[in-house]
């Protein structure tokens, strides 16, 4: 059975940007932009009615910038999935980011296959960034940390490397399926990976779980 694409807006003040980014994601069948805005202004207006899947949200906004965005449209649109896109490889901007609700980070030099794969991979449940900032926030959070995963980071990463569905992750340890999708981000970060494929790798690696 065909799934309904995912509906995206796009909220970039670089027409280029925009363009270039809907005609690409447009293409693939699985997802459509639907609506494309230069300002979070001017998306406001629109978005409790169009109810977006995923936004694609700049950071760098002129009047309203895109971690304040984020934490408005996470305030009325909780499901609906953030990735911000980012000139700025600056660790304090992406702390401010995650906390305002945003699901991943991708840099603006990132390939039309990385901006596939992180749509694939958010619509998973995962947390897509850029190995950089996976990096920097791994290495700003948890340098002087020996213990790197939390005990239920490390339930969650077991369930995972058996190969549980996200779904089934929920219901054994009995939390929501947001709460499984935040550790699971957590823990992209601290392992400074950005993939479920990876972060199961590593973790066999360096038998952490």
């Amino acid at each position: 059975m065909n799934l309904e694409p995912k509906n995206i807006i796009i909220i970039e003040d670089n027409a280029d940007i925009r363009n270039g980014f809907q005609l690409l994601i447009n293409a693939t069948g699985k997802y459509f932009v639907s609506n494309t805005y230069e300002s979070c202004e001017l998306a406001f207006d629109q978005i409790s009615t169009i109810k977006p899947d995923i936004v694609l949200m700049d950071i760098d906004l002129p009047g309203m910038n895109g971690i304040e965005g984020t934490k408005y449209i996470k305030s009325i649109l909780p499901k609906t999935e953030i990735i911000i896109i980012t000139i700025f490889e600056n660790s304090s901007r992406v702390f401010e980011g995650l906390c305002a609700g945003a699901g991943g980070y991708l840099t603006k030099n990132s390939n039309h296959i990385q901006l596939l794969n992180a749509l694939d991979e958010l619509s998973l449940g995962g947390a897509p960034m850029s190995a950089n900032i996976a990096r920097m926030v791994a290495e700003s959070f948890f340098i002087k940390n020996n213990n790197l995963l939390s005990e239920r980071e490390t339930e969650v990463l077991k369930l995972l490397v058996e190969g549980k569905s996200y779904k089934t992750i929920a219901d054994v340890l009995d939390i929501s399926l947001s709460t499984v999708k935040f550790h699971i981000k957590n823990t992209y970060i601290k392992l400074q990976v950005t993939s479920k494929e990876d972060a199961i790798s590593k973790a066999k690696a360096q038998k952490l779980v």
